[in-house]
């Protein structure tokens, strides 16, 4: 059996949420047999792609046709079944984000194939083929069985750990047929988070809210995420002020994040803000409130003022280093 996985770029190199997919891949090879095989659309490099099998891909198929570089996602949908059809695949998994939730959904139509969002863990394939999926904003689990033979998975961000212990991949590369009609809908224009880190690939995300006074504090943020190599975040109430850009803000109406830590500074904890962050792996809060609400979602929690506090803690990670 082989496993076709979707891979979402950005100028050049491979997302990190698609290096987890094919993580996942691998794991379910090993655990249901068959072979993992990626599929890479645009410009790549070749050093880039091969580099895709130390997370567990044994082949990578290359479509290097420059117009795939963008998201346009019915081109996207049919390169992908293609490789899907070549490979005589039965199951593709893929990350789930913007563009994999659009493309994904094409698929399942193209491939007549059953899909499951927001996968968290291996499918149960003892009887039949059941995957557990993340529902409400991450406070429940749906148990959702497949019926159909051919299947998509679209695999939530740190549902599985990164692998970096596989060799280098085969690279082959792939033509497909595309028409204009698959160029239909254009992008015109793409406005881009900025950042040394980005929010929506960070593995770590520092955030803070209106406990920190003002923007001209923020650099106590600035500082701390530097030296943890983080991305910045913030709430709802601070892009509304205009203290930070709305790209930064984190939550059910923001960016949703899905971090291995997430930092909160003098934020409440909204339950809007709790939607956006619950995907977490570890969540630490600092606030001088000992009853605010996000102390009940936090795994760690610093009760002290964040301008006591930031100074310190950034200090002691740069000793650290």
């Amino acid at each position: 059996m082989s496993i076709l996985v979707y891979l979402e770029q950005s100028e050049g190199n491979i997302k990190k949420s698609s290096l987890e997919a094919v993580s996942y891949a691998k794991a379910f090879s090993e655990k249901a047999g068959g072979t993992v095989t990626a599929v890479a659309l645009g410009t790549i490099s070749q050093d880039i792609l091969a580099a895709v099998g130390s997370a567990g891909a044994e082949k990578v198929l290359h479509i290097a046709d420059d117009q795939l570089s963008e998201g346009t996602v019915q081109a996207h949908a049919r390169a992908v079944a293609s490789a899907f059809e070549k490979e005589g695949a039965k199951t593709l998994v893929l990350a789930k984000s913007s563009l994999g939730d659009a493309v994904a959904a094409r698929l399942a139509v193209i491939l007549n194939a059953g899909l499951v969002s927001n996968v968290v863990e291996l499918p149960d394939i003892a009887s039949g083929f059941k995957v557990r999926r993340s529902i409400y904003t991450g406070k429940a689990f749906a148990d959702t069985s497949l019926l159909t033979e051919n299947k998509i998975l679209s695999v939530k961000k740190n549902a599985v750990d990164l692998r970096v212990d596989g060799g280098e991949a085969t690279v082959e590369s792939f033509e497909v047929a595309l028409t204009e009609e698959d160029f239909r809908v254009k992008i015109k224009a793409t406005d881009k988070m900025s950042g040394d880190v980005l929010l929506t690939e960070a593995d770590i995300v520092v955030s803070g809210g209106r406990g920190m006074k003002g923007p001209e504090h923020w650099h106590l943020l600035e500082d701390l995420s530097k030296s943890l190599g983080a991305a910045l975040g913030c709430s709802k109430p601070v892009s509304d002020l205009g203290w930070r850009p709305h790209h930064e803000h984190v939550g059910q109406t923001g960016i949703k994040v899905s971090p291995s830590l997430y930092i909160a500074v003098g934020i409440s904890g909204a339950i809007q803000h709790l939607a956006g962050v619950n995907g977490s792996r570890v969540i630490v809060v600092i606030n001088n409130d000992p009853e605010a609400p996000f102390f009940k979602a936090a795994d760690y929690g610093i009760v002290g003022d964040a301008f006591d506090v930031l100074p310190k803690l950034t200090e002691a990670i740069k000793a650290i280093k």
